[in-house]
């Protein structure tokens, strides 16, 4: 077995308020599935989350703080409401700060004081989107950052953002554990995409199937309601086209759906266009989704420029791919009326919808109950229907991919019809 060991500051003596409690040592597999009924040889356990009995923090003097990094995803007011709820009704913790402004709000010189959180101030949080503790990209100075911690007497820092908010979290962790400061840092990830290794599923992906489900319907009317419409709709997904995946199965009015993980080609007898066109011919109109990340390589995209997150820059392969399919159907003489829709900044600022609403709740109560008992460097997540403590060196080795042999692409295959493969090298 391998236990996947979670640090924790030191010894828990205060006996909790919570009721009801989970012992340290109850363990989640990562994998349910086994071969002819016999485990892996090392099952990866992840240590079950939950309220401890035993607390290291005492509430009464106890101060946290929370920070919002990275893009808009739907369902980040939620976290913080349920982390101050818990905090503040559930344990009686003193004070509770909302950092402004991501990591740059931990830089006292870069951003204004932190506001103090009460009852009043997250009553109604949750039914807006975006964050009321407003957001950006790029890293702080970690020895400022720790300074202005240690300064304000922060106890636990709540960290909600992407896999480099959860490094950078790391990274507070380790350089106050350096200057024997105590610090819990816990992680709530944060990704619109789906995209986090061993966990389940990231709060806001279901929210953003649903917004994007009700834009697709709306582009296959645009496009059955003229001769040869075809609609064009570019969806959120860097790397991992779950969510281009999941509306195209949610909706069922997709004729293609084009994601990171199955490339293809636009030219050729096999290729996505001879394949627009049939179906043009054939049926008069056509919808195709297409995941951000999807056709770089179609768009010579060298990965020279970042964003201060360091992530890539990804070239607009849906404008891209407008400009192919217009000239295409110019040169072969069939009239088309293209509509190209990106509603990805409209889905990723919209409030959670009831589904990742109750998956906020719950992950920021599990992760208010890990760093109260004394937890660091972790994260928590959703792993086969269990919440656990994941350390986040493992939430950094990969992203999570669609599977191009799995059971969800093969239902986006079903929904849609279109080729297994257009034009790309057989797998």
């Amino acid at each position: 077995m391998s236990i996947l060991a979670i640090p924790i500051l030191g010894e828990a003596r205060h006996p909790s308020p919570v009721a009801y409690h989970v012992p340290d040592n109850v363990y989640i597999p990562a994998e349910v599935g086994w071969v002819n009924g016999a485990p892996p040889a090392e099952p990866l356990l992840f240590e079950r989350a939950g309220p401890r009995a035993k607390l290291f923090f005492d509430p009464k003097q106890t101060r946290a703080g929370i920070v919002t990094c990275g893009g808009l995803c739907p369902g980040l007011n939620n976290v913080i409401r349920s982390l101050f709820l818990e905090l503040y009704y559930g344990y009686g913790v003193k004070e509770v700060l909302g950092f402004y402004d991501g990591y740059r709000g931990l830089d006292p010189a870069r951003c204004k004081p932190p506001v103090v959180l009460t009852p009043e101030f997250v009553e109604d949080i949750h039914k807006q989107g975006g964050t009321v503790l407003n957001t950006s990209r790029g890293p702080v100075d970690t020895g400022v950052a720790v300074d202005n911690l240690i300064e304000r007497k922060v106890d636990i820092l709540f960290t909600i953002g992407g896999d480099g908010t959860l490094r950078g979290g790391r990274d507070l962790y380790l350089e106050a554990k350096r200057r024997g400061y105590a610090l819990s840092v816990v992680g709530i990830p944060k990704t619109i995409d789906n995209d986090v290794p061993y966990v389940a599923r990231t709060f806001g992906y279901f929210t953003a199937v649903e917004e994007a489900s009700q834009v697709i319907r709306r582009a296959h009317m645009e496009a059955h309601s003229v001769e040869n419409g075809i609609s064009l709709v570019k969806l959120m997904g860097r790397h991992s086209g779950f969510i281009a995946a999941g509306a195209t199965i949610a909706s069922q009015d997709v004729n293609f759906c084009l994601i990171p993980e199955v490339p293809f080609a636009l030219e050729g007898p096999d290729g996505f266009l001879e394949a627009l066109k049939k179906r043009i011919l054939k049926r008069k109109h056509a919808v195709i989704v297409i995941a951000e990340g999807t056709g770089q390589d179609l768009l010579g995209n060298e990965g020279d420029e970042r964003d201060a997150s360091g992530n890539v820059k990804l070239k607009d392969i849906g404008s891209f791919l407008r400009e192919k399919i217009q000239a295409f159907f110019k040169a072969e003489q069939i009239p088309v009326v293209l509509r190209y829709i990106d509603p990805s900044y409209i889905i990723r600022s919209c409030p959670a919808d009831a589904e990742d609403a109750v998956l906020c709740d719950l992950l920021a109560r599990n992760a208010a109950h890990a760093a109260m008992a004394g937890k660091t460097g972790m994260a928590v997540g959703l792993v086969n229907d269990h919440y656990v403590h994941v350390p986040i060196e493992m939430l950094a080795t990969h992203r999570k991919r669609v599977d191009p042999d799995g059971e969800e692409w093969r239902a986006v295959l079903a929904a849609t019809g279109q080729p297994a493969r257009m034009g790309s090298p057989a797998r």
